[in-house]
């Protein structure tokens, strides 16, 4: 789709079903068309259009923009040209056409062929703006109405019909408008008060609790680091590795189709010497742990046999060559495996030979075979209760089977259009079917099905982005939630699922710097709970295997989110034996509860108070005078270092020596005269002199003030000698210690307390306010003579 704009040159192509926007510009001499950017974008593209340029941005350079159509949202992209002034450039914008219409269609036909009128894009010089076309005659002014009047319905002249409105913007922008009628009508954008909260929620649609979700790569100190020599070429049916809550087994690319098992509990880096490993013999096409044996793994090989090996308690440490059982029966190598989730000792696989056979473990022999697929196998996955078996195949079909009722689908439907690859999962308690795959383009995408309606086709399909790989999907049944990545994407797309409209909500996907080579769901009890962990991963990156986190902020963690984390099932505890199940007993999983000891759920918290309302802003913007500041400021400091009718702490000090408390006084004097008694000095000069200078201006120069004398008890001579004491250096107060600060010798400047000297000094200056406005008011009340 080829968008062009005529006055800057630039052409956008972009096409439907792409994941980039090719900006180019234009030109009449060589080269005719030059590349300018490349913009990638965040969804597939289903439609693109050009804003008017009387729409831009033009005092921020926005030279361009673009809107995108996607599936569920309509973004703006935007084009700017890095300038340094914020001004109008006449260089970038040149006049555009305006909004009236050249002729009429009478003139149109008659052959004129005028132009319509240019516009400059200048704020300063641009018109005001008015969607009223000159064409149209103007409407006779309105009367004046100061409220609008109610028609009784019964009044109603059925005659006259249903006459045609005048049209609403020209009525909007007329300025007749009265202006008594609020911002519900505005005189120049025709545009009324934003919806609600809720009529913009009915609008938009439901949204999922989910939608905040959170992914974090947890700290390094859980990291497996330094592995070497991955199979990163493992087919596209496989996950590329598997995970239990103890152990991960990775296939390396080494010969003989050699897996190596790693200890989730002893995290850090391997070390730089050959890892045991369980050799197989063959190359590896896919893998799986016993869901209800952690030590015992099961491994597909391309000489289509089934190897189980156990893994010792303690973890592999040494090479392994002999398995503990070996299946045969498949005459093509192996696609996929897959336990059953509630039978212990039952084992799933899909092979070349368009089967799909069910082992007994425990017997190490084939019990049943599916049949019915005309090509290749891409996924195959148990329901939920373990009764039915759905596979997706290359031939474009869906197919459910009851293994225990016969060997043919049950229901068969259509699956995706494209043949690069496909996985299936039960979702919604068992009552649908996810698949993703891709579409005739190429395109991924993900489907919905009912799962006791195939024939009908997709429930709602949902259209993702342009990628090689197939999406491999990670479903948690307790949230509804499925996690899809590929193998070599950066990105993790998170949708909680609903089996009715609007099927998918999308939440915050996770997104990481490089590539990684696959990713796995953990079970539920290896989530934080505490810190509202819904979900846990591994991802496996080139040389490294690291855990990543999904979580939900919430408010009140101190308690149990019960509405995130409903009872999970025992997932690890077998319901049923393998000669139970073939024998056709069903029965269902245990639950747990996750609740942590201690823990109070959140439905049944206590009501938080109401959030006390913040003070206006303007009592902070409100301009204090100078009086004003100078109390706040006197009061803060007398509220820090509190009244002088306090006890002072040495008060209730005993059995400390005169002597001993001169010289302890004498050190911190030392220690801190450069910083204190410098400070001190300064302030208690300044109170030295305003006392001096009130005392002058009373007519009692050379005298000490009255106050200083009544309230504080601080002489001028002893202020004196306290700034003598203050200047004195370190060395000559050491020396001099036992003459200076002897406790009850105040002549020479001892026992004087900094706290109560600055509070004192706050009094004698209040006190010096009221002599002075005291000696005011007597000046007034003297008859003049």
């Amino acid at each position: 789709m080829p968008l062009l704009d005529p006055d800057s040159g630039l052409l956008v192509l972009a096409g439907k079903g792409e994941s980039q926007l090719s900006c180019y510009e234009v030109a009449p001499q060589q080269p005719a068309l030059s590349p300018v950017t490349q913009c990638l974008l965040e969804s597939a593209l289903r439609g693109a259009a050009l804003m008017p340029r009387r729409a831009l941005a033009v005092m921020g350079c926005e030279v361009l923009r673009v809107l995108q159509l996607s599936d569920t949202a309509i973004v703006p992209i935007s084009y700017h040209v890095p300038r340094k002034a914020v001004e109008f450039h006449e260089d970038l914008f040149p006049d555009a056409a305006g909004c009236v219409p050249a002729s009429d269609p009478h003139t149109w036909w008659a052959g004129s062929n005028q132009q319509v009128q240019r516009v400059s894009l200048d704020p300063a010089r641009r018109p005001h703006s008015s969607f009223t076309s000159r064409l149209v005659p103007p409407a006779e002014p309105p009367p004046d109405v100061a409220q609008p009047v109610e028609v009784p319905v019964g009044d109603a002249d059925p005659s006259e019909g249903f006459s045609s409105p005048p049209s609403s913007l020209t009525s909007l922008t007329s300025p007749s408008t009265p202006s008594s009628l609020g911002p519900s009508l505005s005189s120049t954008s025709g545009i009324g008060t934003s919806p609600s909260q809720r009529s913009l929620q009915s609008l938009l649609g439901p949204s999922s609790k989910f939608r905040h979700a959170q992914g974090t790569v947890l700290h390094r100190d859980s990291h497996i680091t330094n592995l070497k020599g991955l199979n990163l070429t493992t087919p596209g049916e496989s996950d590329g590795f598997c995970a239990n809550r103890l152990r991960v087994a990775v296939p390396l690319l080494s010969s003989g189709g050699q897996v190596a098992v790693l200890e989730l509990q002893k995290p850090g880096r391997l070390p730089d010497t050959v890892l045991p490993t369980l050799q197989n013999g063959a190359a590896v096409t896919d893998l799986a742990w016993d869901p209800f044996d952690p030590h015992r793994l099961a491994v597909a090989g391309e000489d289509a046999r089934i190897r189980l090996w156990r893994v010792p308690p303690e973890g592999l440490e040494k090479v392994l060559t002999t398995p503990e059982a070996m299946l045969t029966g498949h005459t093509e190598k192996i696609y996929s495996l897959r336990f059953h989730p509630l039978a212990a000792n039952v084992l799933a696989s899909s092979s070349y030979d368009l089967t799909v056979r069910i082992w007994d473990l425990q017997a190490g022999a084939e019990r049943l075979r599916l049949q019915g697929h005309r090509d290749q196998i891409f996924g195959l996955a148990w329901s939920p209760d373990g009764q039915q078996l759905a596979t997706v195949c290359k031939d474009g079909h869906l197919r459910v089977y009851e293994p225990r009722s016969g060997p043919e689908p049950l229901q068969e439907g259509p699956g995706p259009e494209g043949a690069r690859g496909a996985r299936v999962v039960w979702v919604c308690d068992g009552h649908c079917l996810l698949v993703s795959g891709f579409d005739s383009r190429s395109e991924r995408q993900l489907l919905l099905y009912s799962a006791k309606a195939l024939a009908g086709g997709p429930l709602a399909v949902l259209g993702l982005d342009v990628a090689p790989s197939t999406l491999l999907p990670s479903y948690d049944p307790d949230t509804s939630l499925v996690l899809l990545t590929g193998k070599g994407d950066t990105r993790v797309f998170l949708y909680e699922l609903l089996p009715e409209a609007p099927f998918f909500l999308e939440c915050n996907s996770f997104t990481s710097p490089d590539p990684h080579k696959g990713f796995v769901l953990l079970p539920k009890t290896e989530c934080d709970v505490r810190e509202v962990e819904f979900a846990r991963c591994l991802r496996l990156r080139q040389t490294s295997l690291e855990p990543v986190a999904f979580r939900l902020p919430r408010v009140r963690k101190e308690f149990f989110q019960d509405d995130v984390f409903p009872d999970t099932a025992v997932s690890w505890e077998p319901v049923l034996s393998a000669k139970a199940w073939l024998g056709g007993a069903n029965r269902q999983p245990r639950l747990l509860s996750l609740q942590p000891p201690g823990m109070t759920p959140v439905s049944q918290a206590p009501r938080e108070a109401p959030a006390r309302r913040a003070p206006s802003s303007a009592l902070y913007l409100e301009e204090k005078s100078d009086q004003q500041k100078k109390e706040e400021l006197l009061n803060a400091m007398v509220a820090k270092l509190g009244n002088r009718e306090d006890p002072l702490p040495q008060d209730s000090f005993e059995g400390v020596d005169e002597d001993e408390w001169a010289k302890y006084l004498a050190q911190i004097i030392v220690m801190g005269v450069q910083v204190v008694g410098r400070a001190f000095a300064r302030a208690l000069r300044q109170e030295f002199a305003a006392s001096r200078a009130a005392a002058d201006a009373r007519g009692r120069a050379g005298h000490q003030s009255a106050a200083a004398s009544n309230l504080s008890g601080l002489s001028l001579q002893e202020a004196q000698q306290i700034l003598n004491v203050s200047k004195l250096s370190p060395e000559e107060i050491q020396k001099n210690y036992e003459h200076l600060f002897k406790v009850n010798d105040k002549s020479v400047g001892g026992s004087f307390y900094l706290q109560s000297k600055v509070v004192r000094a706050k009094e004698r200056l209040d006190e010096e306010l009221r002599i002075q406005a005291q000696e005011d008011r007597e000046k007034e009340q003297m008859p003049p003579t």
